[in-house]
């Protein structure tokens, strides 16, 4: 938007610089006959094309017209149009071809080189098809204005352009194919030491910025916009006392702080943004007092804006778009009383918003939206007369919208919206009489919506507020509406569908989450004629669906979360989307149109077998059929009807025989559910090819294989639910290095798998391992048509997971037949959230190593033969709220502390060595007691030492006699390992011994 003026200002230099050179007379002397010759056969080498011109001769306020229409042969070329001749010689000193329609290539023989005495040459907005920028040029030796901008030039620029050594002016820009050789664009600036523009915005010149321009002290205009330019911006200030325009935006990797410019310079148009400038905005640029234009958006300027911007009188438009800039804006904007354009939108500035707003009477634009701005609106601002664009959304303002203004009679864009608005909607915002855009949504506005008599309106946004009532009948008399958003409100009432009659523009119309009705007439079909979107979701609309609006143009119709019984077709030809989930939906299943991209009828009435016919939708990306009453087999097309298919959900069926078998390769299936049915058979192999596949859903059928461990190689595969099938065997070994690399859902449960628990996948999780959920962005597993779900046991609840959180990891290896010792190494999956082992045949300890699982919210082992103390280091994890270790031969003291308070006797039943609280059974002494640490170095200190030196004593004798018996003799073994056995045995007795003497002294 600030591009504007900064632009104008680059058109109006060229155009100044432009006119004087066409002031020679072009009556005094005829055009040489040589020349004439040379100008028809330029004529002949061009097409004619109405669009070869592009947008910016609109754009700039020229007519395009061909002219070269007027060059006649018989003639005098000097009258004809974009001609200037010398009014002494009749030589052609000018051509000026912009905006003449041409199209064509310019070939290194064109008559274009054939007028050695040309001053001026003006090719802009043409299309010369990708011609580069020829070494003729470079014959134009008395040349001194080159406007080439905009024509579709592109490849190399030929180095013969630096030897014009007479340019003054030299206009390259737009053309986005171009490209200067190395070393091209110093050469240039080294040479051109006259000029006083240089436009090579979109070239790319991929340097640094040279030195040297900043010693061009002829420079008026310099224009190296997106051109490529990286390195650091010199830092020794700008001192071109004639520079009236510098405009370097969109070079992403040029950066510097703000440039210092000297008091007496003449800067009015500034431009740095998209750059990699950072830094403050010094105080110094109150200097600047003749700029009209500053623009500095998408840089990385922080801190606050300097009190000495009040000083730039003369600006007009004021950019700081997406800076970093934070804290208040500073009062001395009430001194900028010419400015139009105000945009200081995403940053974050915070506090009120300024009483700056009286002296302003200028303002066309106000944007302040994506801050941190609290408080009321200020007064000031009801009395800007001219203001035509204002939005201040999202950000913290309260407290209720003015109930009068003195101004905004020019208003025409409004949005308030994602603000804590309170109150009802006052009256004058439904009185503007050039208003086209009102937005008000995410507000906490109250109130009926009143009568809008604004029939300029084309876009109404009240959204997510706590309106209620009718729709009032006005609204249904804007005939420019294009998009009505009403939703998520309290509105009521019953709807005709003949109401929505005169607004054949509307494009968009959301009345979703609401309390409202819908009848139909007969004629209802007519209505809406261009409707492209339709949201009438979670409402009462009940009975059959007739309204069959917009069969062309409806794309997206979404009627889920209603009482919908059925429909008479599904007539539209061009839809994408259609969600008719939650309804009373019965009968056969409907086949969407062909067109159809998003197809959701779950959680409805119909039964029946799907039709193959459905396998005709090749565009179907989201095939959603699930719990619903639907049988029969799995048509075999399923699995690769669509390229596009990236979610298959058919789970809370009927369905029996097999999964499809058959996979397209480079298929992008990110989701397959087939919970809930009677499928049987194995686990299609052809799976291995789904690449993009992030969750597998197999869940509750009667699927009799082995595990599925090809799986691994999946690269993305988040979410594995195979319980309660007829899985069995051994889950095995991997053979490469990381399997299920991103896998952090895992429920095997109510299976038949055996043996040991399956480590090596185990200490293979990295998705559960060292998860920096500090630095990660918690979002939702899905895209924005299509969020992910998933049922799974929760601190011993079964839970339909809506939306799956990318931070939710939960392993289940319940009831199953895994045997032997839990694996130390499931200690390292320390982000792991949920734990269930439980109705197994697990032996041996717990593991201390659990104490590692700091996110640990539920843990269940109970129903196994795990035997030994409760590990002392569970008692550090503060996040766990279920403890399940129950139905065990766990023996000693339950541990204290922490989450450790909280459980019950459910979670340690059946362990009858346990004691302590919250059990009934009191713990004895020798349980309760451990020796102090004081004890144990009383005891050492005077009895230990006594046997110690004993045994060393005879141990030593018996030691040597013995080692070098079985050194010299290599036997007998027998008694080596019976003199092992016995010292392990005394050792432990006399460890025994020990715990008892200490425990007596104490």
């Amino acid at each position: 938007m600030s591009k504007l003026p900064l632009c104008f200002i680059f058109f109006i230099s060229c155009s100044q610089l432009l006119s004087s050179s066409f002031s020679f007379s072009n009556s005094t002397k005829l055009c040489p006959h040589h020349q004439t010759l040379a100008l028809l056969q330029l004529k002949k080498s061009f097409s004619v094309i109405d669009n070869s011109s592009f947008w910016g001769c609109d754009y700039y306020g020229v007519t395009a017209y061909p002219k070269t229409e007027s060059w006649k042969k018989g003639s005098d070329c000097c009258s004809w149009d974009g001609v200037t001749c010398d009014k002494v010689t009749g030589h052609v000193i000018g051509l000026d071809l912009s905006c003449s329609w041409l199209y064509g290539t310019i070939h290194s023989n064109s008559t274009f080189f054939l007028f050695p005495h040309l001053r001026r040459l003006n090719l802009a907005f043409n299309d010369f098809n990708g011609s580069s920028v020829l070494a003729g040029f470079g014959r134009f030796s008395t040349l001194t204005h080159l406007n080439l901008s905009s024509s579709e030039f592109s490849g190399k620029i030929a180095p013969e352009i630096s030897h014009l050594s007479t340019l003054v002016s030299l206009d390259l820009s737009s053309n986005y194919g171009a490209e200067f050789a190395s070393h091209g664009f110093n050469s240039l600036v080294q040479n051109l030491t006259k000029l006083q523009k240089l436009h090579l915005g979109g070239i790319s010149i991929s340097s640094t910025f040279p030195d040297s321009l900043l010693n061009q002290s002829s420079l008026i205009s310099l224009d190296l916009s997106s051109c490529g330019l990286h390195g650091r911006f010199p830092d020794h200030g700008i001192h071109l006392p004639k520079l009236e325009v510098l405009d370097l935006w969109g070079n992403g990797d040029l950066s510097g702080n703000f440039p210092r410019f000297s008091e007496n310079n003449s800067l009015i148009g500034l431009d740095l943004s998209n750059t990699n400038f950072s830094g403050e905005l010094p105080a110094s640029m109150g200097n600047l007092k003749s700029l009209q234009t500053l623009d500095l958006h998408n840089c990385k300027l922080s801190r606050s804006i300097p009190t000495s911007i009040g000083n730039l009188k003369s600006l007009q438009t004021l950019d700081l778009t997406f800076c970093e800039f934070s804290g208040s804006i500073p009062a001395s904007l009430e001194n900028l009383t010419q400015i139009t354009s105000l945009y200081l939108n995403g940053n974050h500035f915070s506090g009120n918003i300024p009483n700056v707003f009286n002296n302003l009477r200028n303002l066309i634009s106000l944007v302040l939206s994506g801050n941190n701005f609290s408080g009321q609106l200020p007064p000031s601002i009801g009395n800007l007369t001219n203001l035509q664009y204002l939005d201040i959304s999202n950000n913290k303002l309260e407290g209720v919208i003015p109930s009068h203004v003195n101004g905004f009679s020019s208003l025409s864009f409004v949005n308030l919206g994602y603000n804590l608005f309170n109150g009802t909607i006052p009256s004058w915002l439904y009185t503007l009489p050039s208003l086209v855009s009102l937005s008000l949504s995410h507000n906490k506005l109250i109130g009926h919506i009143g009568e809008i008599q604004i029939g300029s309106l084309e876009a109404i946004d009240l959204s997510m507020n706590e309106l209620y009532g009718p729709i009032p009948s006005s609204i249904f008399k804007l005939i420019n509406l294009r998009s009505l958003y009403l939703s998520s409100n309290n509105l009521s009432g019953i709807l005709e569908t003949s109401t929505f009659v005169k607004l054949r523009n509307l494009a968009w119309l959301d009345l979703s989450n609401n309390m409202l009705s819908l009848t139909t007439s007969s004629s209802s079909n007519s209505i809406l004629p261009n409707i492209v979107g339709l949201d009438l979701s979670n409402n009462k609309i009940s009975g059959k669906w007739t309204w069959n609006m917009g069969k062309d143009t409806l794309k997206s119709l979404n009627l889920s979360y209603n009482l919908i019984s059925g429909f008479e077709m599904l007539p539209w030809k061009n839809i994408q989307i259609l969600d008719l989930h939650s309804n009373l939906l019965q009968g056969p299943l409907p086949t969407p149109p062909y067109s159809t991209f998003f197809f959701s009828v779950s959680n409805n009435k119909l039964s029946g077998e799907i039709s193959t016919s459905i396998c005709k939708v090749h565009s179907i990306g989201v095939l959603d059929l699930s719990n619903n009453n639907l049988s029969g087999r799995l048509p075999h097309c399923l699995g690769n009807f669509s390229k596009d298919l990236s979610v298959l959900n058919l789970q809370g069926n009927r369905f029996r025989g097999t999964i499809p078998q058959t996979f397209l390769k480079g298929n992008v299936i990110r989701n397959l559910d087939f919970n809930g049915n009677q499928l049987e058979g194995l686990v299609p192999r052809s799976l291995i090819i789904c690449r993009e596949l992030e969750v597998l859903d197999l869940g509750n059928n009667k699927i009799n294989d082995t595990f599925p461990h090809w799986l691994e190689t999946l690269p993305k595969l988040q979410v594995l639910v195979l319980r309660f099938n007829n899985f069995h065997g051994h889950i095995g070994f991997s053979k490469i290095k990381s399997p299920f690399m991103s896998l952090r859902i895992i429920d095997l449960a109510r299976n038949d798998f055996e043996g040991d628990l399956p480590e090596m996948y185990l200490r293979s999780l990295k998705a559960i391992m060292n998860v920096d959920e500090g630095n990660m962005t918690r979002k939702y597993m899905g895209d924005h048509y299509y969020q992910d779900s998933v049922m799974v046991t929760i601190k011993g609840l079964e839970i339909e997971l809506v939306k799956i959180l990318n931070t939710f990891t939960t392993i289940d290896l319940s009831s199953n037949k895994f045997q032997g010792e839990i694996p130390k190494s499931i200690g390292n999956l320390n982000s792991l959230r949920e734990l269930n082992l439980s109705h197994n045949n697990l032996v041996g300890h717990i593991p201390s190593s659990f104490g590692n699982l700091k996110l640990l919210e539920s843990l269940d082992l109970s129903s196994n033969k795990l035997i030994g103390k409760i590990p002392q280091e569970l008692t550090s994890l503060t996040f766990l709220e279920v403890l399940n270790l129950s139905q065990n031969h766990l023996t000693g003291v339950i541990p204290q502390g922490n989450q450790f308070e909280t459980f019950g006797n459910d979670s340690y039943n059946g362990n009858s060595g346990l004691c302590g609280f919250p059990l009934s059974k009191k713990c004895s002494t020798d349980e309760t007691l451990e020796p102090s640490k004081e004890a144990d170095a009383e005891f050492e200190s005077g009895f230990d030492w006594k046997i110690t030196l004993m045994g060393y004593g005879c141990g030593l004798v018996i030691g040597l006699s013995l080692g070098c018996f079985i050194f010299l003799t290599g036997k007998p073994e027998w008694f080596v390992h019976i003199i092992e056995e016995n010292l392990h045995n005394k050792s432990r007795r006399s460890k025994r011994s020990t715990r008892r003497r200490r425990a007596r002294r104490n």
